[in-house]
């Protein structure tokens, strides 16, 4: 009964750990998906939907696993410990050679057979428990139990430890390795109900190898296979909990990447940060106090220093590590002219939605120089409810200046976001700029009083802008003016909210072929 009990116990234990694996691996196959693909939200929705699909699968197909329940078990881990270890390198690897619409085929399929494998694992396990003495009930309930509590173990030991420590390539192997010892265990703890025992254990020890070779020398070739997703070499890369980091040189041009996604060219950069600050700043009555929202790589704080009157100011990233690396890195810092350094410039590291409902202070000039609202996370920072903060943080005589995607790629989009922010009361004035590193790209500017583009004057040194090209910026194409026409009629674009976040839609639309 002594010998019964402690196989039973092996089987709790052994149910617990393949938990955690699993819920790593499902929470591990969203953050790809949401890297490569884009859209975290989306991605995580259907790699849960798939997951969950999968075990239903598996779950349904156990019912034929009737005999050699150990043995079936350990092939499931072996297999789990295989596909699983290699699914973040292979995904990778798939990108670079084929492209996202392979990637999605090959991303999906990985957490429909990890779901699937997942899902033979329980009702294998309880029958296991069932066999060798212990009560139905009480096999079900135990085994159940240790699977919710690992899945807990596994979601936060991805969320807080193995993603920001190891990344997706190196903890998918490391997992693995998870898997396959428990496969060991299972072989010996079992060792007399198995037949083909050194079978087993041969291809275990491989896999096992396979897996300790991949954390060793997986991560640098997976590298190999990033670099050929970007034009120039990359010279730095890392991930943090919020993002992938990348940066690239060719020929004197320093590039960042952020999630894939290009945040700026060193060879004209100024095109973008020009029109960005010194418009606001021309249209603010006396700025001195400066909110600028994201811009941790500095280059903004670099433009608003150009002014002697400016008192404070405050940069507001979400990720402390983009700031970190530009106030370290010397090709950032030689770019931004080491902006961070200056006294009257304060790093906060927030959200920005949530800072600005906890701010009181009020500022001549808010900057929001945030990513493009590509999930739901990012388009609740171009929502009205947000704008109107922003507003409501201003001075009388201030002025806000929100980038606001392309009018040309993005027609639609760039114009809800303007209608958005009129909608808030502000009047508004909208701007593009030619930058050929990204095309064609808008601004929009929010101020409480109507602003005369012949009046804004320039008292700082610039590169590109100048004052008596103002009106230009103001002047746009037809095919890129706010009159959208659908079928023969114009279309009244609705503001962007929390409520109607249809703001993500029409900008994955947009450039879904871009």
């Amino acid at each position: 009964m002594g010998n019964k009990l402690s196989k039973s116990s092996q089987l709790y234990w052994a149910s617990g750990i393949v938990s955690i694996c699993g819920i790593i691996f499902e929470v591990l196959f969203g953050a790809l998906g949401s890297y490569i693909l884009g859209d975290g939200v989306k991605q995580y929705t259907l790699t849960i939907s798939l997951f969950l699909t999968g075990m239903g699968i598996g779950a349904s197909l156990s019912e034929r696993v009737v005999k050699s329940l150990i043995t079936r078990f350990i092939a499931i881990e072996l297999l789990i410990g295989f596909i699983g270890g290699l699914s973040s390198f292979t995904v990778f690897g798939i990108t670079a050679v084929a492209g996202e619409e392979a990637t999605a085929v090959v991303l999906y399929s990985i957490i429909l057979v990890i779901g699937g494998l997942t899902g033979l694992e329980l009702p294998i396990l309880i029958r296991k428990a069932n066999e060798i003495g212990v009560e139905m009930n009480k096999s079900t309930a135990r085994v159940l139990f240790s699977d919710y509590a690992g899945g807990l173990v596994g979601g936060l030991l991805f969320a807080f430890y193995l993603r920001p420590e190891f990344g997706l390539v190196k903890s998918a192997f490391l997992v693995a390795l998870v898997n396959i010892s428990v496969a060991f265990w299972m072989i010996y703890s079992f060792r007399k109900e198995i037949i083909h025992r050194a079978a087993y254990m041969g291809v275990a020890l491989f896999i096992f190898v396979l897996m300790i070779a991949g954390t060793i020398f997986g991560e640098e070739i997976a590298f190999s296979f990033e670099q050929r997703l970007y034009k120039d070499p990359i010279i730095h890369s890392e991930e943090t909990p919020y993002q992938k980091i990348v940066l690239t040189k060719e020929q004197g041009d320093l590039r960042l990447f952020l999630n894939g996604q290009l945040q700026f060219s060193s060879s004209d950069e100024h095109r973008y940060h020009e029109p960005l600050v010194h418009i606001p700043m021309a249209a603010s009555a006396d700025p001195k106090n400066i909110l600028i929202l994201g811009g941790g790589d500095g280059l903004a704080v670099r433009e608003i220093l150009k002014y002697d009157t400016i008192t404070s100011i405050t940069v507001v990233d979400l990720d402390p590590r983009i700031v970190e690396l530009a106030s370290t890195n010397h090709m950032l810092t030689e770019l931004n002219e080491h902006a961070f350094e200056d006294e009257r410039v304060e790093a906060i590291h927030k959200d920005a939605f949530r800072y600005m409902e906890d701010t009181r202070t009020l500022f001549d000039v808010i900057i929001a120089d945030l990513p493009d609202p590509n999930n739901e996370s990012l388009n609740k920072l171009y929502t009205w409810e947000f704008y109107s903060m922003l507003r409501n943080h201003l001075k009388r005589d201030g002025a806000l200046m929100v980038q606001a995607t392309s009018p040309v790629f993005a027609t639609e989009a760039y114009w809800t976001i303007s209608r958005t922010i009129e909608e808030t009361g502000l009047t508004t004035a909208n701007y593009h700029v030619d930058i050929p590193s990204f095309g064609n790209w808008g601004f929009v500017l929010g101020t409480r009083n109507p602003v005369n583009q012949q009046d804004l004057e320039f008292a700082v040194q610039t590169e590109y802008l100048s004052s008596n090209m103002i009106p230009a910026l103001t002047a746009f194409g037809k095919d890129e003016d706010e009159y959208i026409v659908k079928n023969g009629e114009e279309v009244m674009l609705e503001p962007n909210t929390l409520i109607r976040p249809h703001l993500i839609e029409k900008y994955e639309k947009a450039w879904l072929y871009y």
